[in-house]
């Protein structure tokens, strides 16, 4: 089984944390990097090989990861010159994967079975698999229904659940196979593209941990929950 970690970005939203490592290696629970339990992760379920699209500060990372024996991984990289979007340097490495692949962002924490996403991926026959999450959305303030200038409903500060994309997907190559490498293609412009075309993308609901650390509350809210969770972040590895 194949994976694709999206490490190419310049982690802009988590500085200062940033601004000399790049954001998959910051430190969680002050003993593992990001990186590192992902790898952890993905080789416990029975990943082989790794590619690892990165940019900013990309040495620092194959200095630390190099070829992910370590991990007992098969580590490759690539390298992004210019800004891809989320999905661009897939395309561009569509001759060199596999027929259906995992593809995730490098600044997840979670404890989703990444194996059962891309078997999933693979029964559904889906052109794009995603891993889906509840979240829940507070308004500050009260909400008013209207019609005809008059209020009809009013809620104080209501509470409302959306599906999000956890940022971690199961993709067939395939759906990569019309778009041209080296242009910008971002994971917005592949599900618009999917619905118009009438082949949705399928959805992995799941309801476990996951954290996306892309600000720095998110951060420090990792590495305090980090040693209640540690055993189901790092279970088999």
């Amino acid at each position: 089984m194949h994976a694709v970690i999206m490490a190419g970005g310049k982690g802009i939203r988590l500085r200062p944390y940033t601004t000399a490592l790049p954001k998959p290696l910051v430190p969680i629970g002050d003993q593992h990097a990001i990186l590192e339990i992902v790898m952890r992760q993905l080789a416990a379920v029975g990943f082989t090989k790794v590619t690892l699209a990165i940019g900013h500060l990309g040495h620092i990372i194959r200095a630390y990861v190099g070829d992910g024996s370590q991990w007992g991984l098969e580590v490759e990289y690539t390298v992004e010159d210019s800004p891809l979007g989320t999905l661009g340097p897939l395309v561009l490495l569509r001759d060199r994967l596999p027929e259906h692949f995992l593809v995730m962002n490098g600044d997840v924490l979670t404890s989703l079975d990444y194996r059962a996403l891309l078997e999933h991926h693979r029964a559904s026959e889906s052109p794009l698999t995603i891993a889906t999450y509840i979240r829940q959305v507070t308004i500050d303030f009260g909400v008013l229904t209207t019609a005809e200038g008059r209020v009809t409903g009013f809620r104080e500060k209501p509470s409302l659940d959306y599906r999000v994309s956890m940022g971690i997907y199961g993709l067939s190559r395939e759906t990569l196979a019309s778009y041209t490498p080296g242009l910008p293609l971002g994971f917005d412009d592949l599900v618009l593209d999917l619905l118009e075309t009438g082949t949705p993308p399928a959805s992995f609901e799941f309801d476990g941990y996951w954290l996306d650390i892309g600000r720095p509350d998110d951060y420090d809210r990792a590495n305090a929950e980090f040693a209640a969770n540690q055993d189901i972040l790092l279970a088999g590895s």
